[in-house]
């Protein structure tokens, strides 16, 4: 085909396939190098009807695309990416723009947007969410970057983003690292999130003795009320799907070993480096790494005993009814947690995020997509300086009406041995915030009478040393 395409797409794996399908059925000519030629050669020869144009060497690509050219890379995070921007750099011009759709550290984006803006050539950090199905048919987006990219990339991110009542959902989140900074805590959350779900989930079996179907009817009428998400959603479809060759539920013949591409513990340590407690996050991921210790859990659990893990002295309906309303309180608790780290961050860097947009742009087509979100989205539109999602009058009002609930679910989860990690650790924050005296004032003596750290008076002010050993 002789014309000029209007986009570019590098990596035809998975997303990177879908995600020029997207682009080219909104009327974008695209065009598309893999690394293995045959990938592309294959790609083409599928589509012939469509507006793609497939090159052989990266040189083709770029001569393939009108100016300024829009470059998105689908390619796996790190060393790669490095890679092949020292190959494309000479290749493009000033004006052109490269956008990195991978789960990138955010760090190395703000490096790479800074090496490159000498040559006047716009780099855009963009996390998309949404996985295979978010990429073909619409996902969230969260580009990040100088303002002029965002107007050279806007009609297609736009076009092709999942739609919401309230737009499309994808926004300018800000300069540099700012899109993946924020992707890499939308991925933190979703661990927490995911967490919170199996362990509900392992109440359900363990401890009320549901079978795997009886917990997809659970999960579906969940999804009716407030905690209707996609997670939940996906929860119900993936307990009901029968394992073709036994029979047995499927679910319950997959290897409880959960994987993890790092998104969840870069945003424990960067929250540690930036001073934000995000407990619910961190046990998500700790429970990952629990889970892949499986022969040395086998070997512990014929030799460290505990009780049976059956929930008992409550009916079945009086326990679920408890579990719904500690499972909102704690998810409540892991999204005010994510977004008080992506204000910090935004501080940290002066990204200027707008936390109201953060959650528009996730009600459509991201993994963490929840009605939970339309709530939050209200709260800090309002209120944009709200320093917690917590104190957001309709979700403290919930969490404070679930209080009992969820405390007497983790009191029973705790005594009949069932772990419960994430919705303990949103417990302990809910009572850690809310608490105007805590402890440490303990723990400030003790540092100042190891270490002569010092410590402040609550009735003086100025710096403190005592001496407390006799």
């Amino acid at each position: 085909m002789n014309y000029e395409a209007s986009f570019g797409v590098i990596g035809l794996g998975t997303m990177g396939k879908n995600l020029a399908l997207n682009v080219e059925s909104h009327g974008f000519r695209v065009a598309v190098w893999n690394r293995e030629q045959d990938w592309t050669d294959a790609f083409i020869a599928e589509r012939a009807s469509g507006a793609f144009r497939g090159s052989a060497s990266l040189e083709e690509f770029v001569r393939a695309m009108a100016r300024p050219r829009r470059v998105l890379m689908m390619i796996p995070a790190g060393k790669p990416v490095d890679e092949m921007i020292d190959r494309l750099r000479p290749l493009l011009a000033p004006g052109d723009v490269l956008v990195d759709g991978g789960n990138s550290w955010y760090l190395d984006t703000r490096r790479r947007e800074a090496a490159l803006r000498d040559a006047r050539i716009h780099f855009v950090g963009c996390g998309v969410s949404g996985g295979e199905e978010g990429a073909r048919n619409g996902p969230s987006l969260m580009p990040g970057g100088s303002d002029e990219a965002w107007a050279a990339l806007q009609d297609v991110l736009e076009a092709i983003a999942a739609r919401a009542d309230a737009g499309p959902c994808v926004t300018h989140v800000g300069p540099d690292g700012a899109g993946h900074f924020v992707k890499m805590v939308h991925n933190g959350i979703e661990y927490g999130d995911m967490q919170l779900i199996a362990e509900s989930w392992d109440v359900m079996r363990r401890g009320l003795g549901l079978s795997a179907v009886e917990t997809a009817d659970v999960w579906a009428a969940w999804n009716e009320g407030p905690l209707q998400s996609f997670l939940i959603e996906l929860s119900a479809e993936v307990c009901r799907v029968a394992d073709p060759d036994t029979g047995a539920p499927l679910v319950d013949l997959v290897l409880d070993q959960a994987g993890q591409k790092g998104t969840g513990r870069w945003t424990a340590q960067v929250a540690l480096e930036l001073g934000v407690p995000v407990p619910v996050i961190a046990a998500a991921t700790d429970a990952r790494v629990l889970s892949s210790m499986k022969a040395e859990r086998s070997h512990a659990g014929r030799l460290l005993p505990g009780p049976g893990a059956v929930l008992e002295g409550i009916d079945r309906e009086t326990a679920l009814r408890e579990l719904h309303d500690a499972l909102l309180a704690s998810r409540i608790c892991t999204y005010a947690q994510g977004m008080a780290l992506i204000a910090a961050g935004s501080r940290e860097y002066a990204w200027n995020v707008d936390l109201s947009e953060i959650c528009r742009i996730w009600t459509g087509g991201c993994i963490i997509r929840a009605q939970l979100l339309d709530t939050a989205r209200a709260a800090l539109a309002q209120d944009p300086r709200l320093s917690n999602l917590l104190l957001a009058p309709e979700l403290s009002r919930a969490a404070v009406a679930a209080q009992p609930a969820w405390r007497r679910t983790v009191q029973r989860g705790i005594t009949a041995g069932i772990t419960m990690p994430a919705h303990v650790s949103a417990l302990a924050y809910y009572d850690t915030y809310r608490s105007p005296r805590l402890p440490q004032n303990l723990t400030q003596a003790q540092r100042d009478a190891f270490g002569a750290h010092t410590y402040e008076r609550i009735d003086r002010a100025g710096t403190q040393h005592s001496t407390w050993k006799p």
